[in-house]
């Protein structure tokens, strides 16, 4: 954690630091990131959601604390020491339990704080923004503050009741699209001004001191959410415009102690996560572009298997993906609009990335298992190669890498990890070896 808190002051002392959200349970993304925080010796912050995560299992079949047991294990196994490894809960609050009554989603929500904070999550992203059963809509942002506040009180009792506690620190406000992702894009999509975010910032801080959370708690609220003017629907990316949202930079240069936390930063144009960065949105979280480039890559090499295996002995992968996602359209049917052959279309290529909903599905599994078998046994002509993986073609041809079918899948979804390390100043970052000799 104080790694986190060093580049965030760093930030906020005008360099151009800051630190990627990875907000993904796939084990190959997963497995992606470690080795890029490995071979920059950097921080690495792992996020899981709500909806992922929680103590009825989420989409991944994981409780918290299996989550982080599941990600020590892996940093383990490839050499990541584990003080490299900071952990965040992104969207803690009813959003799993809305179809209830409010006072019973927030009891599930207390109890899913309280399973993060004891499994040792220490980034807590606390949003009670949506509304449950018998709310009232508009929900009225005091209240949002309010039930965030409360939420809070139980990180903090429970955190207090632990033996070792977990060092704590909490992000506030929520982002204008949803969690989980938008059907379409805004017409005109907008910063937050400036007054709603002070507005935020005030009814949260009241509502903290009304439950007796002090200066001492508040101090531990790091950032604020709001909308910079980036999203992304199923076809299109909303590119961040800097001086659009220069109001709010220069208002959050000004708080002595908050930055911003950007949401769905996925599919910027490179240069644009550098500006965000500048502009004191000092996190920024990537999901959903992370398991697209892992979807990109299988699809690769189903194509790449097509040309050199047997019929009977393909994997059929993409045949796979679409008939699971056709049995089980709760993932994708309500974001996925259009006719049958748009939404087979979306359900295959779409930025939104449904398809990660499903990777855990066994018949997936086993295709994926499968078709990496195949290519692991066969010399992938560098022809075929350029055709389908070009960006791995050139990175086997500078001797960067291998042709096995992993190494090409790791390298791919590693590119986009390395966009938002350069734009984070993480490359060759030495934090970390010193804390670690400090610690000796």
């Amino acid at each position: 954690m104080n790694a986190l808190l060093e580049l965030l002051r760093a930030n906020k002392q005008g360099q151009s630091k800051g630190i990627y959200a990875v907000c993904s349970a796939h084990p190959m993304v997963l497995q992606a990131a470690i080795q890029q925080a490995k071979a920059d010796n950097s921080l690495l912050l792992i996020e899981a959601t709500a909806n992922q995560v929680n103590q009825d299992g989420g989409y991944t079949g994981m409780q918290p604390s299996d989550f982080i047991k599941f990600v020590k294990e892996m940093a383990a196994e490839q050499g990541l020491p584990e003080q490299q490894l900071c952990f965040g809960g992104d969207h803690l609050g009813p959003v799993c339990w809305t179809a209830l009554p409010a006072p019973e989603a927030m009891a599930k929500a207390e109890t899913l704080i309280a399973a993060y904070v004891r499994a040792g999550f220490g980034k807590i992203h606390l949003d009670t923004s949506m509304p449950c059963a018998d709310d009232l809509m508009p929900l009225p942002d005091m209240l949002i503050a309010g039930r965030a506040a409360r939420l809070c009180q139980v990180a903090e009792q429970t955190a207090s009741s632990m033996a070792e506690p977990t060092s704590l620190c909490y992000v506030i406000g929520t982002e204008v699209p949803a969690p989980g992702g938008v059907a379409t894009l805004e017409h005109e999509l907008q910063p937050t001004p400036v007054a709603n975010v002070a507005e935020t910032i005030t009814l949260h801080q009241q509502a903290f001191a009304t439950l007796g959370l002090g200066p001492d708690v508040w101090h531990k609220v790091i950032a604020v959410v709001v909308q910079p003017g980036v999203e992304f629907d199923n076809t299109q990316v909303h590119a961040f415009d800097a001086v659009a949202s220069t109001q709010l930079a220069d208002f959050i240069a000004k708080d002595p102690q908050l930055v911003f936390e950007a949401h769905s930063t996925d599919f910027q144009p490179p240069s644009r996560y550098q500006q965000l960065v500048q502009q004191h949105f000092a996190i920024l979280k990537v999901g959903p572009q992370l398991t697209f480039a892992l979807r990109e890559a299988l699809f690769a090499l189903c194509y790449i298997e097509q040309q050199l295996v047997a019929v009977e002995q393909q994997s059929h992968l993409i045949a796979v993906s679409e008939r699971v996602m056709q049995l089980q359209p709760q993932h994708w049917q309500r974001f996925y609009p259009g006719n049958a052959v748009e939404q087979q279309l979306l359900r295959q290529y779409s930025f939104s990335d449904r398809i990660r909903y499903y990777w855990q599905q066994p018949e997936l599994q086993q295709a994926v298992s499968r078709l990496l078998q195949n290519l692991g046994t066969v010399a992938i002509p560098l022809p075929l190669l350029s055709q389908f993986m070009p960006l791995q073609y050139q990175a086997l041809l500078n001797g960067e890498l291998s042709s096995a079918p992993e190494a090409l899948l790791q390298h791919h979804i590693g590119l986009v990890l390395k966009m938002y390390a350069s734009a984070c100043g993480l490359a060759g970052d030495c934090r970390v070896d010193a804390q670690r000799a400090e610690a000796a």
